[in-house]
């Protein structure tokens, strides 16, 4: 169970409220600080799922906790970011991607209980998009501390490039899971069974 897959986890769990420290403090080092942070627990998102397979260390707590944690991070930053810059603008991307992680966490939750869980399993779409979102939080994090006023605007177009495929992959998702959800995959049986 405590294998380093699960510890890296556990890590990108804890390093949420210090991300949320970090950003908040009144330095000029803060948003770079809070970027790295924000990068290092991205990063063990990538690695720790590696490391499972490569290893074979894939455990039952590591398959709970690993979506959990993904989810927390990017849920956090985007409210964070969000109330760093109250605008529509940011507040639509916010809306979907955190509506979209809910109701597609709901769908598997329920996919699960009965038993068609591979039907909305993790997607190459999904990782694109999880990739589009940490690049532009990242970009976002450090607003125009880098390379000037443009690098906040490449950041909002990004996180709507990562709204948008969150979209298309809640679709794919529901459109995957629409035979059990619309009672077809039960008739289906039934008929197949006669």
């Amino acid at each position: 169970m405590w294998n380093l897959p699960n510890i890296l986890t556990l890590l990108r769990i804890v390093l949420i409220p210090v991300f949320v420290v970090v950003f908040y403090l009144d330095s000029v080092w803060a948003p770079y600080a809070a970027a790295a942070v924000f990068g290092a627990a991205a990063l063990t998102d990538w690695l720790d799922g590696y490391l499972a397979r490569k290893w074979n260390q894939t455990s039952p707590l590591g398959a709970f906790l690993d979506p959990v944690a993904d989810k927390l991070m990017v849920a956090v930053a985007l409210v964070v970011l969000l109330q760093a810059d109250p605008r529509i603008l940011i507040a639509l991307p916010v809306i979907v991607i955190i509506g979209r992680e809910i109701t597609v966490s709901a769908l598997r939750e329920w996919m699960a209980e009965i038993g068609a869980r591979a039907a909305v399993a993790v997607s190459a779409l999904g990782k694109i998009k999880t990739t589009a979102q940490m690049i532009s939080i990242v970009i976002l994090i450090l607003r125009d501390s880098v390379f000037g006023p443009w690098t906040y605007g490449l950041g909002v177009v990004l996180l709507y490039v990562a709204a948008l495929l969150t979209l298309w992959s809640m679709v794919l998702y529901l459109l995957s899971a629409w035979p059990s959800l619309s009672g077809r995959a039960d008739r289906s049986n039934d008929s197949q069974q006669k």
